[in-house]
């Protein structure tokens, strides 16, 4: 199965997070991070829902629990050890190096982030494509446009929690509109 680190900048938007863990969840690809990556979106995500109006401690409890959910959900997604290789790559921003110990550690075949200038070509491997969340989910959706449509199914069931209940067409108007994600999208409105 293909293998795709997930960057923290391409989790931290909601529905683009829940949307690309959906098609992992669907077996299209499987997803890893780095303990740095996770740490990181947990930070984010308690001030994003701070900045919305949650309270404090409420907004890191739901922190707290978003990252417990991605570790228990892909118990196999989180790569150790990558400490080791932190600092040996070079790359313009020392900060974004444990992204890539953890992707050659590994073996993915892409880091999904929209950090391009962080990852220059000539400091990653040739076996790490570098790609935006939008040309990924083009790549990953033609895969099993089907298998795409029922994630986008499951994450209209799983929505309305923490804020309105969403359609299935709902959602693909926010991937598209949003994020961007219109040769995603017309892949799967084409499969209905």
């Amino acid at each position: 199965m293909f293998i795709a680190l997930l960057d923290t900048c391409v989790l931290w938007p909601s529905t683009q997070r829940d949307f690309l863990l959906s098609l992992a969840f669907e077996q299209i690809y499987r997803p890893v991070w780095s303990s740095a990556i996770l740490d990181e979106l947990e930070y984010h995500e308690a001030e994003k829902l701070c900045h919305l109006g949650v309270d404090r401690a409420e907004a890191e409890v739901r922190a707290r629990k978003l990252v417990a959910q991605m570790r228990a959900i892909f118990v196999d997604a989180e790569v150790t050890g990558w400490e080791r290789l932190e600092g040996t790559f070079g790359l313009p921003d020392e900060d974004d190096e444990h992204v890539l110990a953890a992707a050659v550690l590994s073996n993915a075949g892409a880091i999904v982030t929209e950090n391009f200038k962080d990852f220059p070509v000539n400091k990653v491997p040739p076996s790490i494509e570098i790609i935006s969340a939008r040309d990924f989910a083009r790549d990953a959706v033609s895969l099993d446009p089907v298998r795409a449509l029922k994630a986008i199914s499951e994450l209209a069931g799983r929505s309305g929690k923490n804020g309105p209940r969403q359609t299935p067409d709902e959602i693909l108007g926010i991937l598209q509109n949003r994020y961007g994600m219109d040769e995603a999208v017309q892949i799967m409105r084409t499969a209905l």
